[in-house]
């Protein structure tokens, strides 16, 4: 037995596989008490709010998530991109860094401009008073600035591997945004003043992050017109898939905001809240897989390992949330209070929406964190099809309706990702 033992820490790969092994512990414990700490503030707010005031912050929630996604339009992807290729030298990781802020603040602008008088539509749709609405839209402004830098400040450290920082400081937002949730909804039970609460630690965090980036980065760069040139390339190769993705995305909250009604909105939103599950393994993946990913070289038998050791993490990882949804359902649904506690066929039907939706998008996102995505065109267009396909089979202004769209729909996108990223990792060098 000793024997055995001596052998194996004698092998070549036996340290960096420890490490890896070590670094997955760290990053995995800290991120469970993240989750939780983000899930305990989601279901306070589910419990305490009111059917009708959760249903404007559902609505709220997602137009942020929807602006913020049209404001990065793959800046993020191309920062990445290019930070792999040059991340031991701080001097290019700052003009790189310094580019992709740069095009976010242009980018956030024409953003907000053109998405304010939609927001507040939508909220005066779905019952918000004018106070209530233009409340609304005003505490999402730091929250949306908060995003502005808050994943690409991120890159640096995580190309870089320096996990401890990275956590340390979201931790402090993660408890400083439960504090502030705890302070206030007892005594302003209402949507803004949870949106400023959620949006105020980012802020903090983010002076944080560029303190750490300083370790890495020589931050006195300016934008560089030949790095934002190649940003942009990417950003016009997927601008269209992200568009597309910002709206199809969160197309059950979409049409329910316009066709559908409150009590449904409020329930696909407390429903959502139990996607934390599945943001624990997206943040892992996001930290440790997708840069280390971005930094192989490019050789096809290396490129398939870590693709193939990547999917199997991700479908065991689904696996495990279905199982705890389908032994569960019950006591889920008791968390989400009484106003939610018939949902359970429901809650089944989004949850595996989610997972299908988890794979298909890391999937993505690894093979685009090496600069490759698909023709948007192609994208757009298949989406559609699947659109007009279950608009014949299904329902779309029903909430049942939209969840089995929605399956169906993340089904494709996982096939079509799988049939591309294969191709591409066939192609590379041997």
């Amino acid at each position: 037995m000793n024997w055995s033992l001596d052998k194996i820490k004698q092998h070549q790969h036996f340290d960096k596989s420890l490490n890896f092994i070590k670094l997955i512990s760290i990053v995995g414990s800290t991120e469970v008490i993240l989750k939780l700490i983000g899930f305990v503030s989601g279901i306070l707010i589910v419990r305490m709010l009111p059917v009708q005031e959760y249903a404007l912050y559902t609505l709220a929630n997602t137009m942020l998530g929807t602006l913020v996604m049209f404001t990065d339009s793959g800046i993020s992807n191309g920062v990445m991109a290019l930070s792999g290729k040059v991340w031991k030298d701080p001097k290019k990781l700052g003009e790189v860094l310094a580019t992709g802020l740069d095009l976010r603040k242009k980018f956030a602008f024409i953003a907000l401009t053109v998405s304010t008088p939609i927001i507040i539509y939508l909220l005066l749709k779905n019952n918000a008073s004018w106070l209530s609405a233009v409340l609304i839209f005003l505490s999402l402004i730091p929250a949306f600035y908060a995003a502005l830098s808050d994943s690409l400040l991120e890159i640096t450290p995580k190309l870089h591997q320096d996990i401890s920082s990275l956590q340390k400081n979201q931790l402090r937002v993660g408890f400083g945004r439960l504090l502030l949730v705890i302070l206030t909804i007892f005594i302003f039970p209402w949507t803004f003043v949870l949106i400023l609460a959620s949006g105020i630690p980012q802020i903090y965090g983010n002076s944080k992050l560029k303190i750490i980036n300083k370790k890495f980065v020589d931050s006195h760069q300016k934008p560089d017109p030949v790095i934002r040139k190649e940003i942009l390339k990417i950003v016009t190769r997927i601008l269209p898939n992200i568009i597309f993705y910002a709206l199809s995305g969160q197309i059950v909250i979409w049409i329910l905001s316009v066709f559908g009604n409150s009590t449904d909105l409020a329930s696909i939103g407390a429903l959502g809240r139990f996607a934390a599950l599945m943001a624990f393994f997206t943040t892992i993946s996001g930290t440790l897989f997708l840069p280390r990913f971005s930094r192989l070289a490019d050789d096809k038998e290396i490129l398939l390992r870590y693709f193939s050791f990547f999917q199997l993490i991700l479908f065991l990882a689904a696996g495990f949330i279905m199982l705890i949804v389908f032994l569960f359902p019950a006591q889920m649904l008791w968390l989400l209070g009484a106003s939610y506690s018939s949902l359970s066929s429901e809650l089944f039907l989004i949850m595996l929406s989610n997972c299908i939706g988890l794979i298909a998008a890391m999937s993505g996102n690894l093979i685009g964190s090496r600069g490759h995505f698909l023709n948007p065109i192609f994208v757009i267009a298949l989406n559609l099809g699947t659109v007009i396909l279950a608009y014949f089979i299904w329902d779309l202004t029903k909430l049942r309706g939209i969840l089995y769209y929605s399956i169906f729909n993340q089904c494709f996108s996982l096939l079509v990702n799988y049939i591309f990223s294969f191709s591409v990792i066939i192609r590379a060098k041997k």
